[in-house]
């Protein structure tokens, strides 16, 4: 994630808060979340004629800084770029980032209303960083819990890109609450469910096999060693 000129801890507070009404994405009411969908629509629309104004030629040079101030600004009011500004945090430091709560609504948002974030806020290269930054051990509780979500989530439906990654979550926050959660999901109806858990279990239980397409195919086969 990159650092903002002139933004700290404090932007970061008022921002989360600025973009509360973001749950709605993930909210089962349709009502609440097609409300939310449209918010993120105009927002976005809003960010895309900011850039038509930072790029247009047509302005004196002197109101070149005001005007990405004001692009900086409208990208940080939907996704993804509410995950870009602010304060930044080092890998592995995650857990302290201000704006941890909104990384893992995008992330709670791609899961479990996959096209809507698709046609909406798409960006894999963010939702592949925050998933790699988020997969170490130092976690809290509430934290450890909601990843454990997100990998359930990601196991119970079918592949999408970067789902490979969140395996790298599954073996740092590895116990009896994401096992009986992938176990439940042995025993889903969906056969890409049963698949996909029976592969993370067996991965759990080999903490040093690599998770690469080359191994998941010979899995897959029958025939890894």
């Amino acid at each position: 994630m990159t650092k903002a000129a002139g933004s700290g801890i404090d932007d970061d507070h008022e921002w989360v808060e600025g973009l509360a009404w973001a749950y709605g994405l993930v909210s089962p009411d349709p009502a609440e979340r097609a409300a939310a969908l449209a918010r993120q629509a105009g927002a976005r629309t809003a960010a895309g004629a900011a850039l038509v104004r930072l790029t247009e030629g047509r302005f004196p040079r002197l109101r070149f800084g005001a005007r990405m101030r004001t692009y900086r600004s409208a990208c940080g009011r939907c996704f993804p770029g509410a995950l870009y500004g602010g304060s930044d945090y080092a890998h592995g430091e995650i857990s302290t980032w201000p704006r941890l709560p909104l990384a893992l609504l995008f992330l709670e948002w791609e899961a479990r209303y996959p096209l809507e974030w698709t046609e909406h806020a798409k960006a894999w290269g963010a939702k592949q960083s925050l998933i790699r930054d988020l997969a170490v051990t130092d976690h809290d509780q509430h934290l450890r819990a909601k990843l454990v979500e997100l990998v359930d989530l990601a196991v119970r439906r079918t592949y999408r890109c970067k789902d490979r990654e969140y395996v790298r979550v599954a073996r740092a926050v590895d116990g009896d609450e994401l096992r009986g959660r992938l176990h439940g999901a042995q025993r889903s109806e969906h056969p890409p469910a049963r698949l996909h858990a029976d592969y993370v279990l067996w991965l759990l239980d080999r903490p040093g096999t690599p998770n690469t397409r080359h191994v998941w195919n010979a899995w897959l086969s029958g025939t890894f060693t």
